[in-house]
């Protein structure tokens, strides 16, 4: 009896075998070819000796900054062509400057940096506990630069200058209906509080508590101050505004803190 033989498997399709597998794997070879040739393009563009920076435009003014300030920082951050220039490098660099607080740097078709400047606007001098002189801008921040002289004072510790901001405020408000001004506004280590009037009085408040709140003592202050003020004739004067229901005066031997 004759045996039938087994028939082969047919011979599977290989890659040349299988027209759609080929045109996809050709598209992606053509989509990086197309991609490699434009990154490789950009980039000899980019190196090339064109689209050079003429210019640097400022817009809006500045008070503090000089141009000569600008000048120099913009040469050593300017660096590359339209293309390659470090924006970002270009605003760090600005806002290292003394008096910028805040730096804006854009591109402006075909050859132009633009640059806007916001400037620090100081409204005291500070010192802080390492007793480093510096700044204090609106916004309760502290910076470095050249401090004009008849900027009221600020002290405490690290990090307090938007509390002692808030508080030289409010005090001024409350000071402002008897004629007066903080010219030293101070924050000890241990949260007590002391002012130094334009007329010399040094007025201790001390800790801000909430059933005698600093507004309070201070509106105290303000009710007798012209009686204190007459009390004590033109010599210096120290109140003692700790107490519950009252102050003490004394003849003041010079502020602790001299603004």
């Amino acid at each position: 009896m004759a045996r039938t033989g087994a028939r082969p498997a047919p011979a599977a399709d290989g890659f040349w075998d299988r027209p759609a597998l080929m045109n996809l794997v050709a598209d992606v070879l053509i989509f990086f070819a197309v991609a490699g040739l434009a990154w490789a393009a950009v980039t000899v563009v980019q190196r090339l000796p064109v689209f050079p920076l003429r210019q640097l435009v400022l817009t809006g003014e500045v008070q503090r900054v000089t141009h000569a300030q600008l000048d120099d920082a913009a040469r050593a951050a300017l660096a590359g062509n339209f293309f390659t220039v470090d924006l970002n490098g270009a605003r760090e660099a600005f806002e290292k400057l003394p008096w910028v607080r805040r730096a804006e740097v854009r591109r402006r078709w075909p050859d132009t940096i633009e640059l806007a400047v916001e400037e620090h606007r100081a409204v005291a001098r500070w010192r802080g506990t390492d007793g480093e002189s510096r700044l204090v801008n609106d916004f309760g921040e502290v910076f470095q630069a050249a401090a004009p002289a008849d900027l009221p004072l600020f002290a405490g510790p690290e990090g307090s200058a938007p509390r002692v901001l808030a508080h030289h405020r409010e005090f001024s408000e409350t000071l402002a209906a008897v004629g007066r001004r903080p010219r030293a506004v101070i924050l000890s280590a241990r949260e007590a509080w002391q002012l130094k009037l334009d007329d010399g009085v040094l007025v201790d408040l001390g800790r801000d508590q909430a059933k005698h709140p600093l507004r309070e003592r201070l509106a105290r202050f303000a009710s007798h101050y012209q009686a204190a003020r007459a009390k004590a004739g033109a010599g210096a004067l120290l109140v003692d505004m700790r107490y519950p229901n009252g102050f003490a005066l004394r003849p003041g031997r010079g502020a602790a803190e001299k603004g």
